[in-house]
C-alpha cells in the first residue's frame, strides 16, 4: 500500500538544516511511502478568518490545504524559535485545522522532528508544535522523536543523509510513521 507523507518545514532559509532533514527523509523512505515535501509555506498568508472564505482562499492557503488533504500522514520539521516553533509552522496548522471540524489534519498519524543550533535540538519547539497540531485534529504519534542538537556545526559540512546516525534515525522515523498511517488507511 502506498503511503503519501506531506513534510512541512518550519525553516523559510535557503540553507535550513530542517529542509535538508526532510530531502533526507524523502531519500530514505521506505518503498510504498512516499514523502513529499510542500514547496510554498512562505507564501501562505498568515490566518485570518476575514479571507478564509469559501471560494475565496487565498491561493497559496488553498494549495496547503489541497496538499494536505491528499496526504496520509505528515512529518513537521521544527527549528526552534525564541524557544517556540516557527511562525510559519504555526501558521500553516493554523490553515490546516480549517474549517473547524473539517480540518485537513482530520485523524491523521503526525511525526515531529528536527534539529536546531542549541544543546537540546529544538525540544521545547517539537514539544509546541505537537500540542498544536494535536489540537487541530492530528493524530500525532508521541512517541516519535528525534532532536538533534548542534545543527550548525553538525551539518556545517556533512548533508544529514549523509550522516550515518542521523539517516538510521530518520529511516526508522519515517518506516514508522508508514507504518502507523497504512494501519489507520487499512481500517
Amino acid at each position: 500500500m502506498s503511503v503519501r507523507i506531506l513534510a512541512l518545514v518550519g525553516s523559510l532559509r535557503a540553507g535550513s538544516h530542517n529542509r535538508q532533514l526532510a530531502e533526507a527523509a524523502a531519500k530514505l523512505a521506505p518503498e510504498g511511502a512516499e514523502v513529499v515535501l510542500f514547496e510554498g509555506l512562505a507564501d501562505v498568508p498568515f490566518y485570518n478568518e476575514d479571507i478564509d472564505v469559501e471560494g475565496a482562499v487565498p491561493a497559496a492557503a488553498a494549495a496547503l490545504r489541497e496538499a494536505a488533504q491528499g496526504a496520509d500522514a505528515f512529518l513537521l520539521f521544527s527549528p526552534e524559535y525564541n524557544g517556540t516553533m516557527p511562525a510559519v509552522l504555526k501558521n500553516a496548522i493554523d490553515w490546516l485545522s480549517r474549517p473547524f471540524g473539517a480540518g485537513a489534519f482530520g485523524g491523521k498519524p503526525v511525526a515531529v522532528i528536527g534539529t536546531a543550533f542549541g544543546q537540546y535540538g529544538g525540544v521545547w519547539a517539537q514539544d509546541d508544535t505537537r500540542k498544536s497540531v494535536g489540537i487541530a485534529g492530528g493524530k500525532v504519534i508521541e512517541d516519535i522523536k528525534l532532536s538533534i542538537p548542534g545543527s550548525m556545526t553538525r551539518f556545517a559540512e556533512t548533508h544529514p543523509v549523509d550522516d550515518a546516525e542521523v539517516a538510521a534515525q530518520l529511516t526508522e522515523v519515517v518506516a514508522r510513521l508508514h507504518g502507523t498511517a497504512a494501519e489507520i488507511t487499512a481500517a
